[in-house]
């Protein structure tokens, strides 16, 4: 096991956009692309995967210091710090649960795709944490492996079908045909976001609102342009944060220069995986038919691409600090997770057909969840991470903002315990997990169309 061990920890120090250009490029050949081109799909994909990493981790960098600042100078003090994911990662892979994990998930993926239980082939191995953490809560708290292990699985198979949905979505909204987005912390909520466009589709004017950066043909001025958001967004956070007239203009532009890179990045993974993508359909089509199709499952690095991805996520950050004074029970003030609104409103957003509008309507309540559940299980992140040997130079309780806040694994938790509101909930899921597929289905019909 500790061999093992030290296998799974030398595999995932290289970052993903080095190892899937390889994944990507066996692939490739598998599906009959030759040499010189599987080659070039390959490294356009790790290139634009590479290129959208170090555009996020700049602006990360560029952001976190103003909302520190924000808290600091507004004497804020919220008893719980946000240091964003790298330690739920830590208690992860530090749990028996973590490296067995990825055999069986694998396993899971194999028999549900041969079985046509669902179309995604889950290749985004680097994110197999965001299951098996669940599985590590429950051994920490039960003692019990097995139940660990039966709830990475559920939330396995949950992911593996709200990829699925994702899919027809990204298809409908960007032309990219077989990929599907992989991780929960993207795809969980899309069954609560279909609900939502139904409800905003059956409310006068709301339903006739409408701010979409990306729509051809509809002029929406210099606010439809994610520079000019970011631009603006920098500013007003520079200045909540007391910053000096050559910090705030600097702040501006670096956000402002961040919306404009990682489209142009996210533009060579859609170059990249388009041939394969066309390969592989050509491939399926001779063998099963024409009606079937499979995706592939890649980092939310595959949309960033879409200007109203970034305006939805952008917009919510300022939204997110102002709802963390509102919503009852909040302990926490959105740090090291933030930024990570871009990434998780993602998918949401391409459902809302790119309207900005709904999807910063629908995020409110997921946003302010977020903050509820993140404070809720602050104790017990800050126990096990400190097992896992994670310091921080704080005294405060830590959590995460929108992964340690996920909803499906705050309710997988409590359903494994036998909690009854939780299992009362499961209909709930359930009902949103068949309108999804309505949904999705009817995206997918519109994609085709498209053709």
């Amino acid at each position: 096991m500790q061999t093992f061990s030290r296998l799974i920890d030398s595999f995932f120090s290289f970052p993903a956009y080095v190892m899937l250009p390889i994944i990507i490029f066996v692939m490739a050949l598998i599906v009959g692309m030759k040499l010189r081109d599987a080659f070039l799909v390959g490294l356009r994909l790790g290139v634009g995967f590479a290129g959208v990493f170090i555009a996020f981790d700049f602006f990360v960098s560029n952001i976190s210091p103003a909302v520190e600042a924000i808290s600091e100078v507004r004497g804020l003090d919220f008893p719980v710090l946000d240091v964003g994911w790298p330690p739920l990662a830590a208690i992860t892979w530090g749990s028996l649960i973590g490296p067995l994990s990825i055999p069986f998930v694998v396993l899971l993926n194999v028999i549900m795709v041969s079985l046509r239980w669902t179309r995604t082939v889950y290749i985004d191995l680097w994110n197999v944490w965001h299951f098996a953490l669940i599985g590590a809560l429950l051994q920490a708290v039960t003692g019990s492996l097995w139940l660990g292990m039966a709830s990475t699985l559920v939330i396995a198979a949950y992911t593996f079908k709200t990829a699925d949905f994702s899919g027809a979505y990204v298809e409908r909204e960007m032309g990219l045909r077989s990929v599907a987005v992989s991780p929960v912390s993207v795809t969980g909520m899309l069954p609560f976001a279909t609900v939502m466009d139904w409800v905003w589709d059956r409310i006068p004017g709301v339903r006739n609102w409408e701010f979409n950066p990306e729509k051809e043909g509809k002029s929406i001025g210099l606010i439809g342009e994610p520079m000019v958001l970011g631009l603006l967004v920098g500013l007003g956070l520079a200045i909540a944060a007391g910053y000096s007239v050559r910090d705030t203009l600097e702040l501006a532009v670096h956000i402002a220069a961040v919306m404009f890179l990682l489209p142009k990045a996210a533009g060579l993974i859609g170059e990249g995986f388009g041939p394969l993508g066309e390969h592989l359909k050509e491939r399926l089509a001779r063998r099963f038919g024409e009606n079937h199709e499979l995706y592939f499952a890649m980092d939310t690095g595959v949309v960033m691409g879409h200007k109203s991805v970034i305006a939805t996520g952008l917009l919510l950050m300022p939204v997110a600090l102002i709802l963390a004074f509102i919503v009852p029970g909040n302990r926490v003030l959105p740090l090291g997770d933030l930024p990570n609104l871009i990434s998780v409103m993602a998918v949401i957003t391409l459902a809302h057909r790119g309207n900005v509008i709904r999807g910063v309507l629908t995020g409110v309540p997921i946003v302010a969840s977020y903050l509820w559940i993140a404070s809720v299980l602050a104790p017990l992140y800050t126990e096990l991470s400190a097992s896992a040997g994670v310091e921080f130079e704080t005294t405060r309780q830590i959590t995460a903002f929108t992964d340690g806040g996920n909803h499906v694994r705050f309710w997988l938790f409590h359903l494994f315990q036998g909690n009854p509101w939780a299992i009362g909930a499961t209909v709930v899921v359930g009902l949103m997990l068949w309108h999804a597929a309505r949904h999705s289905a009817a995206a997918l019909r519109e994609a085709h169309a498209k053709r």
